[in-house]
């Protein structure tokens, strides 16, 4: 059984004494483990959640699967690491669906402005965790943002700020400290959704491993001379599909959930002194809730005397000051933080239990993802299938608890340099240098970006629509026809992107701007033996492999002993910038979604082992390296068609905040059992409730004081956003919390936060709660 975070205060007082003697010997055995610390470290965290209504989610390029509400929160979470007196680096990782060039553009100008050259696009890495289910917009390339119907300023903003000020936190939170290093295997948390394009693949490379997708989690631990662990950051291959393609909700999906899991669990760790055991959930609950009664009728005399009142006017940070964490932070002591970073994830699915047919139940074609020659019956199933909230409470979980225990394990230290290098690239010319098996070599291009037909077919996590097939490299004359009405590609481009039948000819449309980038970044990070490769892409597993193995190569062959045969490199992936897929040459030839979606043509894996190699070398060797190429800054030119919100309303004799479904009264709820409660209210796009909630769950402690318990990050708490039609000036916020089974039962209700429009422009924010009710 779970051991509650409010049982702390209940205890006898020699089993609460006994604890806090464990935890400072805990506190006090981490810091002898890390008494040499060689580096400053610190971290940061800010909320980055968008517009939670009317936007578009990205990832899915489904113009219908509009945001409605939330799932949990988006947060930036930022490592520093720095040698005293020499280099540092940065690592921002994301809960959004990938990084942006312009986002990437905009947050360098803000730290060059407040910090000169000590943060610039050399040493600072901005990195997406790949959820499916985070606002779009924020990109500037007009292929990125067609389904957010234009850029959305909102999406934008919030994620700059969010980033910006993370990396603000860890800056001021750097401290003397370590560093450790560690690996695991996860077997149970991603696929391979394209094995056809894989086993194209030489059968001798395909022999060098034991699966067809990466299985290694790579973790780091900070430890902070004086106050032992702040935090940990890893990078596993998986998804962020867990959410469907149908999902409205904004959702961190697996990589976010872990991520809640982690902070939640050393926070519990702390509290309690233990770690987590195999039959405990993880979760964020406020510790600071005294005893409570247990009679049962006397408990419900006292819920029926709360009764939901009328909506009420609040301040603007009341949501803020009521959130679990805000009750938990305990000022004078860093925050751990916890990032869950996405690597080589481009053929890994989290649907782990495979590909069915809607209408059959059978398995999809194996080559084409196909049932009936239909692509669009074609959908992956995750481990709570039907249930794509289990499925993504599970993925996540299965994450966390590996990371918690290389968390645990953690001993090898990083020791040694910290480094950067970076540069600009033009991937639509890049000439690349081959050499075949007899050592003769040639010279061969990449081409400007270019999509293909399969492309439109999307995968077995989110199926396309129309007559698109993965593994199409012949095209079909009505598409083609289509195609013609934007650009028709010239034979030079249909050659160089070979055998891809062009479906959108992206590199070289230009109207009413660029649609596709040709200028990328690419980056190493060093701290010590730990190299991390940036990429602006997604890497397919056998791709990321030739990659990381062809750099390892460079720092162990030409080290000079710097690095040994220990040196651990990883990929970030969707990093900096986004470009789409890269696959290998021979899953190119196959033209699954990855072939299709690789823009660069067959040869862009290559011309990124060229360049990182030459990157791996210069970081040996200590010389910079130049490029007189600059991204377009395209901030300007950009395009919104997201009509803004006019103005809120209510029915007359109603407030804003006002119950319009109360929960039942006089009632008492089960843990496991599920508790609804439907308010009056306005757009959230009106107030985005930065670092506060529009949700939460509050439990009674004594006779009159309401005590925060979950909000709108927890993983039971869902804020679901809707009006009548689209015009309307009406809407209603409808709050589930799935009780937890660790939940201590009590008296409680459901309270919401909002923001209302007024019609000259003025927000007005109010709150409003449910009637009191029983958790038994």
């Amino acid at each position: 059984m779970e051991r509650s975070l409010f049982s702390v205060s209940v205890r006898k007082p020699f089993l609460a004494l006994w604890q806090w003697i464990t935890l400072i010997l805990l506190l006090q055995s981490s810091k002898s483990v890390h008494s040499d610390s060689n580096y400053l470290i610190g971290l940061g965290s800010y909320d980055i959640t968008g517009p939670a209504a009317d936007v578009n989610l990205m990832g899915y390029a489904n113009t219908e699967q509009i945001a409605s509400g939330l799932h949990f929160r988006l947060r930036a979470r930022t490592f520093i690491v720095a040698e005293p007196q020499g280099n540092r680096v940065v690592f921002v990782n994301l809960d959004a669906c990938m990084a942006s060039q312009l986002v990437t553009i905009k947050v360098i100008e803000r730290l060059k402005a407040r910090y000169g050259d000590l943060y610039t696009e050399n040493n600072v890495a901005i990195s997406g965790t790949h959820t499916h289910a985070g606002p779009g917009g924020y990109l500037q390339y007009v292929t990125y943002i067609i389904t957010s119907f234009g850029f959305v300023r909102q999406s934008f903003d919030v994620i700059v700020d969010g980033i910006e000020k993370s990396i603000i936190q860890a800056h001021e939170n750097l401290r003397p400290g370590s560093i450790f290093v560690d690996k695991g295997e996860i077997l149970d948390a991603g696929v391979n959704r394209s094995p056809s394009a894989y086993l194209n693949n030489p059968a001798t490379e395909r022999s060098k491993y034991k699966y067809d997708v990466d299985k290694e989690m790579t973790l780091l631990k900070f430890v902070d001379e004086e106050w032992g662990p702040v935090g940990s950051f890893n990078w596993f291959a998986t998804h962020g599909t867990s959410m469907s393609r149908t999902n409205s909700l904004i959702s961190g999906d697996n990589k976010g959930a872990a991520a809640r899991f982690m902070e939640d669990w050393f926070d519990k760790k702390i509290v309690e002194g233990h770690y987590l055991e195999e039959d405990e959930i993880p979760r964020r609950i406020s510790n600071i809730i005294p005893d409570i009664k247990d009679n049962h009728h006397e408990l419900l005399e006292l819920a029926a005397s709360f009764q939901s009142p009328s909506g009420q006017s609040a301040t603007n940070i009341l949501s803020a000051s009521r959130r679990v964490r805000s009750a938990l932070r305990q000022p004078e002591k860093p925050t751990f933080i916890s990032a869950f970073c996405q690597t080589n994830c481009g053929d890994v699915s989290p649907n782990v239990l495979g590909a069915f047919c809607i209408d059959t139940g059978l398995p999809c074609d194996f080559n084409h993802s196909t049932c009936g020659g239909k692509n669009e019956l074609c959908y992956g199933r995750g481990p709570g299938y039907p249930d794509e909230f289990e499925s993504t409470r599970i993925i996540g979980e299965r994450q966390f608890r590996k990371a918690a225990d290389l968390f645990n394990k953690a001993s090898e230290q990083l020791k040694g340099k910290v480094d950067h290098r970076h540069i600009y690239l033009d991937f639509s010319k890049l000439e690349v240098t081959l050499s075949n098996q007899t050592g003769a070599s040639g010279v061969v291009k990449t081409c400007p970006a270019a999509m293909g037909f399969a492309f439109a077919a999307g995968t077995t996590d989110g199926p396309g629509a129309f007559d698109f097939k993965q593994g199409d490299d012949h095209g079909n004359p009505f598409w083609r026809l289509v195609r013609g009405l934007l650009k028709t590609p010239g034979r030079e481009q249909i050659n160089c992107q070979h055998p891809k039948p062009i479906l959108l000819d992206t590199g070289e449309m230009k109207k009413p701007y660029d649609w596709a980038p040709s200028v990328l970044p690419i980056q190493i990070l060093r701290v010590g033996q730990l190299v991390i490769l940036s990429v602006p892409g997604e890497f397919t597993t056998m791709a990321g492999r030739r990659l990381r193995d062809a750099v390892k190569s460079v720092l162990v062959s030409g080290g000079h002993g710097q690095f040994g045969d220990n040196v651990h490199v990883v990929i970030a992936g969707l990093t900096n910038a986004y470009s789409q897929y890269v696959t290998t040459f021979e899953e190119y030839q196959v033209q699954r979604y990855e072939g299709a979606s690789t823009l660069f043509g067959p040869h862009t894996l290559s011309a990124y082992i060229q360049e990182f190699k030459k990157l791996a070398a210069a970081i040996l060797s200590g010389q910079p390296v130049e490029s007189d190429l600059q991204p377009p800054d395209l901030l300007k030119k950009q395009i919104s068609l997201l009509t803004p919100v006019v103005v809120d309303g209510t029915p007359a004799g109603v407030k804003f905040g006002d119950i319009a479904t109360d929960v039942p009264k006089n009632s008492t709820f089960k843990r496991g059992g599920l508790v609804k409660a439907v308010f009056w209210t306005a757009c959230p796009r009106n107030d985005l409730m930065s670092e506060g909630t529009f949700a939460l769950v509050e439990m009674l402690q004594g006779t009159d004081t309401w005590v925060p318990a979950y909000d709108d990050d927890d993983f039971c708490l869902r804020y679901i956003w809707s009006r009548p039609s689209k015009l309307s000036t009406r809407s209603r916020a409808t709050i589930e919390w799935r009780i937890p089974n660790y939940a201590t039962p009590g008296v409680y209700r459901i309270s919401h936060f909002g923001a209302a429009k007024g019609l000259m422009g003025s927000i007005r924010h109010f709150t409003g709660s449910s009637s009191a009710f029983l958790v038994s």
